[in-house]
Protein backbone atom coordinates (compact mmCIF):
# COMPACT_ATOMS: atom_id res chain seq x y z
CA UNK A 1 0.00 0.00 0.00
CA UNK A 2 2.66 2.36 1.06
CA UNK A 3 4.52 1.96 -2.56
CA UNK A 4 1.21 2.47 -4.60
CA UNK A 5 0.56 5.74 -2.20
CA UNK A 6 4.48 6.91 -3.02
CA UNK A 7 4.08 5.74 -6.87
CA UNK A 8 1.24 7.99 -6.73
CA UNK A 9 2.77 10.77 -5.68
CA UNK A 10 5.81 10.40 -7.98
CA UNK A 11 3.18 10.32 -11.39
CA UNK A 12 1.94 13.31 -9.62
CA UNK A 13 5.46 15.56 -9.50
CA UNK A 14 5.30 18.88 -10.70
CA UNK A 15 7.69 19.19 -14.33
CA UNK A 16 9.08 20.76 -17.06
CA UNK A 17 7.91 20.91 -20.37
CA UNK A 18 9.00 17.89 -22.02
CA UNK A 19 8.26 14.60 -24.82
CA UNK A 20 8.52 10.90 -24.65
CA UNK A 21 10.47 11.07 -21.83
CA UNK A 22 11.67 8.32 -19.23
CA UNK A 23 12.04 9.30 -15.77
CA UNK A 24 13.67 6.47 -13.52
CA UNK A 25 13.26 7.21 -9.42
CA UNK A 26 15.96 5.43 -7.93
CA UNK A 27 16.29 4.63 -4.10
CA UNK A 28 19.64 3.99 -4.40
CA UNK A 29 22.05 4.24 -7.53
CA UNK A 30 24.92 2.65 -7.87
CA UNK A 31 28.14 4.32 -9.53
CA UNK A 32 31.40 1.71 -10.38
CA UNK A 33 32.98 4.89 -11.45
CA UNK A 34 33.29 6.32 -8.34
CA UNK A 35 32.59 3.20 -6.29
CA UNK A 36 29.86 4.25 -4.30
CA UNK A 37 26.13 4.35 -4.28
CA UNK A 38 23.75 7.68 -4.23
CA UNK A 39 20.44 7.68 -2.71
CA UNK A 40 16.98 9.16 -4.31
CA UNK A 41 18.38 9.84 -7.01
CA UNK A 42 16.35 10.73 -10.50
CA UNK A 43 17.59 9.45 -14.09
CA UNK A 44 15.76 10.88 -16.61
CA UNK A 45 15.70 9.12 -20.65
CA UNK A 46 15.34 10.24 -23.70
CA UNK A 47 16.07 8.75 -27.07
CA UNK A 48 17.49 5.55 -25.96
CA UNK A 49 20.20 7.55 -24.06
CA UNK A 50 20.55 8.89 -20.38
CA UNK A 51 19.80 13.19 -20.27
CA UNK A 52 20.37 13.49 -16.69
CA UNK A 53 21.29 12.08 -13.37
CA UNK A 54 20.46 13.85 -9.93
CA UNK A 55 18.67 14.22 -7.07
CA UNK A 56 15.67 15.57 -6.46
CA UNK A 57 15.23 16.79 -10.53
CA UNK A 58 12.13 17.65 -11.60
CA UNK A 59 10.65 15.26 -13.75
CA UNK A 60 10.18 16.61 -17.07
CA UNK A 61 6.04 16.92 -18.10
CA UNK A 62 4.42 13.85 -20.28
CA UNK A 63 7.18 11.51 -18.62
CA UNK A 64 6.66 8.25 -18.07
CA UNK A 65 7.88 7.55 -14.54
CA UNK A 66 9.23 4.19 -13.40
CA UNK A 67 9.18 4.22 -9.74
CA UNK A 68 12.33 1.78 -7.99
CA UNK A 69 12.42 3.83 -5.17
CA UNK A 70 12.43 0.52 -2.87
CA UNK A 71 15.44 -1.24 -5.07
CA UNK A 72 18.72 -0.81 -6.04
CA UNK A 73 19.23 0.39 -9.40
CA UNK A 74 22.67 -0.53 -11.71
CA UNK A 75 23.94 -0.19 -14.70
CA UNK A 76 23.68 -2.86 -17.22
CA UNK A 77 25.68 -5.69 -16.55
CA UNK A 78 28.62 -6.61 -19.08
CA UNK A 79 29.54 -10.32 -19.86
CA UNK A 80 33.24 -10.23 -21.56
CA UNK A 81 33.66 -13.91 -22.61
CA UNK A 82 30.47 -15.26 -23.93
CA UNK A 83 28.90 -17.85 -26.96
CA UNK A 84 25.89 -16.65 -27.27
CA UNK A 85 25.88 -18.27 -31.38
CA UNK A 86 26.67 -21.62 -30.49
CA UNK A 87 23.01 -23.11 -30.29
CA UNK A 88 22.92 -25.10 -27.70
CA UNK A 89 26.19 -24.50 -26.69
CA UNK A 90 27.34 -27.39 -24.17
CA UNK A 91 24.12 -28.66 -23.15
CA UNK A 92 24.61 -32.17 -25.44
CA UNK A 93 27.99 -31.93 -23.60
CA UNK A 94 30.26 -31.91 -27.17
CA UNK A 95 31.38 -29.46 -29.94
CA UNK A 96 30.69 -32.56 -32.35
CA UNK A 97 26.80 -31.74 -31.90
CA UNK A 98 27.16 -28.75 -34.06
CA UNK A 99 27.91 -30.93 -37.32
CA UNK A 100 24.44 -32.68 -37.17
CA UNK A 101 23.29 -29.26 -37.61
CA UNK A 102 23.31 -26.13 -40.65
CA UNK A 103 24.82 -22.91 -39.75
CA UNK A 104 21.20 -21.18 -39.61
CA UNK A 105 19.87 -24.21 -37.73
CA UNK A 106 22.82 -23.17 -35.21
CA UNK A 107 21.93 -19.51 -35.30
CA UNK A 108 18.24 -20.07 -34.78
CA UNK A 109 18.64 -21.80 -31.40
CA UNK A 110 21.15 -19.18 -30.31
CA UNK A 111 18.26 -16.73 -29.91
CA UNK A 112 16.41 -17.85 -26.91
CA UNK A 113 20.45 -17.50 -25.42
CA UNK A 114 20.07 -13.90 -26.34
CA UNK A 115 16.90 -13.35 -24.69
CA UNK A 116 17.83 -15.44 -22.00
CA UNK A 117 21.27 -13.18 -21.46
CA UNK A 118 19.51 -10.14 -21.55
CA UNK A 119 16.40 -10.82 -19.07
CA UNK A 120 19.26 -11.88 -16.64
CA UNK A 121 20.42 -8.59 -16.38
CA UNK A 122 23.06 -8.36 -19.02
CA UNK A 123 22.54 -5.61 -21.54
CA UNK A 124 26.03 -6.13 -23.56
CA UNK A 125 28.34 -9.29 -23.67
CA UNK A 126 31.74 -9.67 -25.61
CA UNK A 127 31.38 -12.58 -27.72
CA UNK A 128 34.23 -14.15 -27.85
CA UNK A 129 34.43 -16.97 -30.86
CA UNK A 130 31.87 -19.56 -32.28
CA UNK A 131 32.84 -22.63 -34.82
CA UNK A 132 30.43 -22.01 -36.91
CA UNK A 133 31.85 -18.63 -38.12
CA UNK A 134 30.08 -15.48 -38.28
CA UNK A 135 27.01 -16.72 -37.12
CA UNK A 136 27.72 -14.47 -34.09
CA UNK A 137 27.83 -11.23 -36.58
CA UNK A 138 24.62 -12.45 -37.49
CA UNK A 139 23.31 -12.95 -34.02
CA UNK A 140 24.39 -9.01 -33.14
CA UNK A 141 22.85 -7.72 -36.42
CA UNK A 142 19.71 -9.10 -35.88
CA UNK A 143 19.66 -7.69 -32.37
CA UNK A 144 20.67 -4.59 -33.52
CA UNK A 145 18.26 -3.92 -36.03
CA UNK A 146 15.20 -5.08 -33.59
CA UNK A 147 14.21 -8.58 -34.99
CA UNK A 148 15.35 -10.33 -31.82
CA UNK A 149 15.64 -9.67 -28.17
CA UNK A 150 19.19 -9.75 -27.01
CA UNK A 151 22.07 -7.92 -25.48
CA UNK A 152 24.35 -5.55 -27.18
CA UNK A 153 27.13 -7.76 -28.86
CA UNK A 154 30.52 -7.14 -29.45
CA UNK A 155 31.77 -10.32 -31.82
CA UNK A 156 34.60 -11.85 -32.82
CA UNK A 157 33.55 -13.45 -35.95
CA UNK A 158 35.34 -16.93 -35.65
CA UNK A 159 38.70 -18.31 -33.48
CA UNK A 160 41.94 -17.63 -34.73
CA UNK A 161 43.60 -21.03 -33.74
CA UNK A 162 46.42 -23.01 -35.33
CA UNK A 163 45.59 -26.19 -37.40
CA UNK A 164 44.45 -28.65 -34.45
CA UNK A 165 44.51 -26.43 -32.23
CA UNK A 166 42.12 -24.64 -29.27
CA UNK A 167 39.85 -23.03 -31.38
CA UNK A 168 39.76 -25.49 -34.30
CA UNK A 169 37.13 -28.58 -35.06
CA UNK A 170 38.71 -31.42 -34.15
CA UNK A 171 38.39 -35.01 -33.23
CA UNK A 172 37.01 -36.22 -36.81
CA UNK A 173 38.61 -38.46 -39.06
CA UNK A 174 41.74 -37.26 -41.58
CA UNK A 175 39.60 -37.45 -44.97
CA UNK A 176 37.15 -35.71 -43.56
CA UNK A 177 36.67 -32.02 -44.82
CA UNK A 178 34.99 -29.44 -42.78
CA UNK A 179 33.05 -26.57 -44.51
CA UNK A 180 34.65 -23.44 -44.91
CA UNK A 181 33.19 -22.05 -42.01
CA UNK A 182 34.20 -24.66 -39.25
CA UNK A 183 37.89 -23.59 -40.35
CA UNK A 184 37.70 -20.34 -41.56
CA UNK A 185 40.46 -18.66 -38.75
CA UNK A 186 42.72 -20.95 -38.79
CA UNK A 187 46.33 -19.95 -39.36
CA UNK A 188 49.83 -21.01 -38.79
CA UNK A 189 52.32 -18.41 -39.52
CA UNK A 190 52.14 -14.22 -38.51
CA UNK A 191 51.73 -13.94 -42.21
CA UNK A 192 48.68 -16.21 -42.20
CA UNK A 193 47.59 -14.93 -38.91
CA UNK A 194 47.58 -11.02 -40.50
CA UNK A 195 45.44 -12.66 -43.40
CA UNK A 196 43.02 -14.10 -41.04
CA UNK A 197 42.44 -10.50 -39.02
CA UNK A 198 42.23 -8.45 -42.01
CA UNK A 199 39.19 -11.03 -43.38
CA UNK A 200 37.76 -10.80 -40.50
CA UNK A 201 37.90 -6.97 -39.89
CA UNK A 202 36.39 -7.16 -43.74
CA UNK A 203 33.37 -9.11 -42.27
CA UNK A 204 32.81 -6.75 -39.74
CA UNK A 205 33.69 -8.02 -36.70
CA UNK A 206 34.39 -6.03 -32.81
CA UNK A 207 37.49 -7.72 -31.74
CA UNK A 208 40.17 -10.15 -32.29
CA UNK A 209 39.93 -14.00 -30.41
CA UNK A 210 43.51 -15.59 -30.63
CA UNK A 211 44.23 -19.21 -28.87
CA UNK A 212 47.70 -18.83 -27.23
CA UNK A 213 47.17 -22.04 -25.36
CA UNK A 214 45.47 -25.79 -25.40
CA UNK A 215 42.01 -26.34 -24.52
CA UNK A 216 39.60 -27.90 -21.82
CA UNK A 217 36.87 -28.57 -24.05
CA UNK A 218 38.12 -29.52 -26.87
CA UNK A 219 39.30 -32.54 -28.80
CA UNK A 220 42.73 -33.65 -28.80
CA UNK A 221 43.90 -30.37 -26.87
CA UNK A 222 45.67 -29.84 -23.64
CA UNK A 223 45.69 -26.58 -21.54
CA UNK A 224 49.05 -27.01 -20.90
CA UNK A 225 50.25 -26.83 -24.57
CA UNK A 226 51.62 -23.68 -25.85
CA UNK A 227 50.02 -23.28 -29.39
CA UNK A 228 50.22 -20.27 -30.91
CA UNK A 229 54.14 -18.65 -30.70
CA UNK A 230 55.20 -14.85 -29.81
CA UNK A 231 55.56 -13.85 -33.14
CA UNK A 232 52.28 -15.11 -34.19
CA UNK A 233 50.25 -13.40 -31.46
CA UNK A 234 52.59 -9.94 -32.15
CA UNK A 235 51.41 -10.39 -35.39
CA UNK A 236 47.96 -10.89 -34.17
CA UNK A 237 48.00 -7.43 -32.34
CA UNK A 238 49.51 -5.27 -34.56
CA UNK A 239 47.19 -6.23 -37.43
CA UNK A 240 44.33 -5.91 -35.27
CA UNK A 241 45.71 -2.37 -34.24
CA UNK A 242 45.55 -1.26 -38.05
CA UNK A 243 42.13 -1.70 -38.08
CA UNK A 244 40.88 0.08 -34.85
CA UNK A 245 40.48 -3.59 -33.05
CA UNK A 246 41.57 -5.40 -29.66
CA UNK A 247 42.60 -8.64 -29.08
CA UNK A 248 41.77 -11.02 -26.36
CA UNK A 249 44.18 -14.47 -26.04
CA UNK A 250 42.38 -17.68 -24.64
CA UNK A 251 45.79 -18.77 -22.68
CA UNK A 252 45.74 -21.75 -19.60
CA UNK A 253 49.19 -22.29 -19.29
CA UNK A 254 51.76 -19.42 -17.39
CA UNK A 255 53.98 -19.50 -20.80
CA UNK A 256 51.16 -18.93 -23.26
CA UNK A 257 49.57 -16.04 -20.86
CA UNK A 258 52.83 -14.44 -20.66
CA UNK A 259 52.89 -14.64 -24.52
CA UNK A 260 49.72 -12.73 -24.83
CA UNK A 261 51.08 -10.52 -22.54
CA UNK A 262 53.62 -9.47 -23.83
CA UNK A 263 52.63 -9.40 -27.66
CA UNK A 264 49.86 -6.26 -25.61
CA UNK A 265 46.32 -8.07 -25.83
CA UNK A 266 43.60 -6.42 -24.37
CA UNK A 267 42.91 -9.00 -21.99
CA UNK A 268 43.73 -13.11 -21.15
CA UNK A 269 40.59 -15.79 -21.20
CA UNK A 270 40.76 -18.19 -18.60
CA UNK A 271 44.38 -17.70 -17.30
CA UNK A 272 43.97 -20.47 -15.16
CA UNK A 273 47.58 -20.96 -14.39
CA UNK A 274 49.18 -17.55 -14.15
CA UNK A 275 52.05 -17.75 -11.96
CA UNK A 276 53.57 -15.02 -10.10
CA UNK A 277 55.50 -13.38 -13.38
CA UNK A 278 52.51 -13.22 -15.13
CA UNK A 279 50.90 -11.40 -12.74
CA UNK A 280 53.25 -9.00 -12.45
CA UNK A 281 53.38 -8.42 -16.05
CA UNK A 282 49.43 -8.27 -15.89
CA UNK A 283 49.96 -5.24 -13.70
CA UNK A 284 52.98 -3.61 -15.00
CA UNK A 285 51.67 -3.82 -18.89
CA UNK A 286 47.74 -3.14 -17.40
CA UNK A 287 46.39 -6.45 -19.05
CA UNK A 288 42.94 -7.21 -17.91
CA UNK A 289 42.56 -10.87 -16.75
CA UNK A 290 39.07 -12.05 -17.76
CA UNK A 291 38.78 -15.32 -15.50
CA UNK A 292 35.44 -17.43 -15.59
CA UNK A 293 36.03 -19.04 -12.04
CA UNK A 294 32.07 -20.18 -12.12
CA UNK A 295 31.96 -22.23 -14.99
CA UNK A 296 33.77 -25.10 -13.23
CA UNK A 297 30.62 -25.57 -11.37
CA UNK A 298 28.72 -26.48 -14.30
CA UNK A 299 31.55 -28.92 -15.93
CA UNK A 300 32.22 -30.84 -12.96
CA UNK A 301 27.74 -31.46 -12.88
CA UNK A 302 28.06 -32.44 -16.39
CA UNK A 303 31.16 -35.04 -15.05
CA UNK A 304 28.69 -36.23 -12.72
CA UNK A 305 25.62 -36.62 -15.01
CA UNK A 306 27.65 -38.00 -17.78
CA UNK A 307 26.71 -35.69 -20.44
CA UNK A 308 30.91 -34.03 -20.86
CA UNK A 309 33.08 -35.99 -22.90
CA UNK A 310 35.17 -37.97 -20.59
CA UNK A 311 38.64 -36.32 -22.19
CA UNK A 312 37.46 -32.95 -21.24
CA UNK A 313 37.07 -34.28 -17.57
CA UNK A 314 40.37 -35.38 -17.83
CA UNK A 315 41.88 -32.15 -19.39
CA UNK A 316 39.49 -30.50 -16.70
CA UNK A 317 41.36 -31.97 -13.84
CA UNK A 318 42.42 -30.14 -10.68
CA UNK A 319 42.35 -26.96 -12.78
CA UNK A 320 39.34 -25.47 -11.46
CA UNK A 321 40.90 -24.95 -8.00
CA UNK A 322 43.83 -23.56 -9.22
CA UNK A 323 42.31 -21.01 -11.28
CA UNK A 324 40.39 -19.48 -8.54
CA UNK A 325 42.98 -18.95 -6.54
CA UNK A 326 44.91 -17.59 -8.69
CA UNK A 327 42.13 -15.44 -9.47
CA UNK A 328 42.45 -14.51 -5.58
CA UNK A 329 46.36 -13.73 -6.21
CA UNK A 330 45.68 -11.46 -9.17
CA UNK A 331 42.66 -9.39 -6.97
CA UNK A 332 45.18 -9.09 -4.08
CA UNK A 333 47.84 -7.68 -6.63
CA UNK A 334 45.95 -5.07 -7.80
CA UNK A 335 45.33 -6.60 -11.47
CA UNK A 336 42.93 -5.36 -13.51
CA UNK A 337 40.04 -7.86 -13.96
CA UNK A 338 36.80 -8.26 -15.74
CA UNK A 339 33.57 -9.92 -15.76
CA UNK A 340 33.76 -12.96 -18.41
CA UNK A 341 31.67 -16.31 -17.72
CA UNK A 342 32.44 -18.43 -20.89
CA UNK A 343 28.86 -18.32 -20.75
CA UNK A 344 27.52 -21.48 -22.93
CA UNK A 345 29.53 -23.93 -20.54
CA UNK A 346 26.99 -23.15 -18.22
CA UNK A 347 23.13 -22.22 -18.88
CA UNK A 348 22.14 -19.29 -20.60
CA UNK A 349 20.67 -16.85 -18.35
CA UNK A 350 23.10 -18.02 -15.10
CA UNK A 351 26.54 -15.33 -15.80
CA UNK A 352 25.03 -13.77 -12.50
CA UNK A 353 25.84 -16.48 -11.10
CA UNK A 354 29.73 -15.55 -11.06
CA UNK A 355 29.34 -12.58 -8.75
CA UNK A 356 29.51 -14.64 -5.69
CA UNK A 357 32.15 -16.60 -6.69
CA UNK A 358 34.20 -13.32 -7.14
CA UNK A 359 33.55 -12.16 -3.85
CA UNK A 360 34.01 -15.66 -1.89
CA UNK A 361 37.67 -15.41 -4.11
CA UNK A 362 38.63 -12.32 -2.67
CA UNK A 363 36.38 -9.48 -4.06
CA UNK A 364 34.69 -6.91 -2.38
CA UNK A 365 31.01 -6.96 -3.89
CA UNK A 366 31.64 -3.08 -5.34
CA UNK A 367 34.32 -4.68 -6.89
CA UNK A 368 32.79 -7.45 -8.41
CA UNK A 369 30.45 -5.26 -10.01
CA UNK A 370 33.06 -2.78 -11.32
CA UNK A 371 34.39 -5.90 -13.18
CA UNK A 372 30.86 -6.48 -14.97
CA UNK A 373 30.27 -2.67 -15.56
CA UNK A 374 33.15 -0.02 -15.35
CA UNK A 375 35.51 -2.41 -15.99
CA UNK A 376 34.25 -4.07 -18.71
CA UNK A 377 33.38 -1.26 -20.74
CA UNK A 378 36.81 0.34 -20.32
CA UNK A 379 38.58 -3.01 -21.87
CA UNK A 380 36.03 -2.87 -24.56
CA UNK A 381 36.85 0.26 -25.44
CA UNK A 382 33.00 1.55 -24.75
CA UNK A 383 33.38 3.35 -21.43
CA UNK A 384 31.29 6.46 -23.82
CA UNK A 385 28.91 4.16 -24.45
CA UNK A 386 27.91 1.67 -21.37
CA UNK A 387 29.52 0.70 -17.61
CA UNK A 388 27.97 3.62 -15.44
CA UNK A 389 24.54 5.57 -15.70
CA UNK A 390 25.72 9.10 -16.90
CA UNK A 391 24.63 11.37 -19.13
CA UNK A 392 25.26 10.68 -22.84
CA UNK A 393 25.40 7.22 -21.96
CA UNK A 394 23.11 4.27 -23.25
CA UNK A 395 20.14 3.54 -21.06
CA UNK A 396 21.16 0.50 -19.95
CA UNK A 397 19.93 -0.36 -16.45
CA UNK A 398 18.85 -3.11 -14.14
CA UNK A 399 17.53 -3.46 -10.02
CA UNK A 400 16.96 -5.50 -7.49
CA UNK A 401 15.89 -5.48 -4.23
CA UNK A 402 18.09 -5.18 -1.29
CA UNK A 403 21.59 -4.30 -1.28
CA UNK A 404 23.81 -6.37 -2.86
CA UNK A 405 26.53 -4.97 -1.48
CA UNK A 406 25.64 -6.45 1.68
CA UNK A 407 24.48 -9.92 -0.30
CA UNK A 408 25.64 -9.65 -3.53
CA UNK A 409 23.70 -12.86 -4.66
CA UNK A 410 20.54 -10.31 -4.76
CA UNK A 411 22.03 -9.78 -8.45
CA UNK A 412 20.75 -13.43 -9.20
CA UNK A 413 17.61 -12.38 -9.37
CA UNK A 414 17.36 -9.35 -11.29
CA UNK A 415 13.75 -8.19 -10.79
CA UNK A 416 14.18 -5.03 -14.09
CA UNK A 417 16.04 -4.65 -17.14
CA UNK A 418 16.13 -1.48 -19.64
CA UNK A 419 18.19 -1.56 -22.66
CA UNK A 420 18.60 1.88 -24.39
CA UNK A 421 15.46 3.51 -22.90
CA UNK A 422 13.24 0.25 -23.67
CA UNK A 423 12.13 -1.93 -20.28
CA UNK A 424 12.56 -5.63 -21.37
CA UNK A 425 11.80 -6.98 -18.33
CA UNK A 426 9.84 -5.38 -15.07
CA UNK A 427 8.09 -7.33 -11.44
CA UNK A 428 6.00 -5.41 -9.51
CA UNK A 429 7.55 -2.15 -10.67
CA UNK A 430 4.92 0.36 -11.09
CA UNK A 431 4.99 2.49 -14.11
CA UNK A 432 3.08 5.65 -14.46
CA UNK A 433 1.47 6.35 -17.99
CA UNK A 434 2.63 9.21 -20.27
Amino acid sequence: MKNAVLALLVCALPSIAAAQLTAVRAGRLVDPDSGTVLTDQVVVVAGGKIQAVGKGLAIPAGAKVIDLSDKTVLPGFIDCHTHLADGKGLENGDPFNVLKKTASQVVLESVPNARATLHSGFTTVRDVGTYRALNDVALRDAIAEGDIIGPRMYVAGAYITITGGAGAMTGQAPDIRLPWDLHYGEANSPWEVRQKVRLLAHDGVDHIKVLSTGAVLTHGSSPKATEFTPEELQAAVEEARNFGLRVEAHAHNPEGIKNAIRAGVASVEHATLIDDEGIALAKKNGTYLDMDIYDEECIQEAGRKGTIPVDFLEHDRQLGEKQRENFRKAVQAGVKMAFGTDLGVCPYGTSPKQFAFMVKYGMTPMQAIQAATSNAADLLGHSDVIGSIKPGKSADMVAVSGDPLKDIKLLEDVEFVMKEGKVYKERGIVACPQ
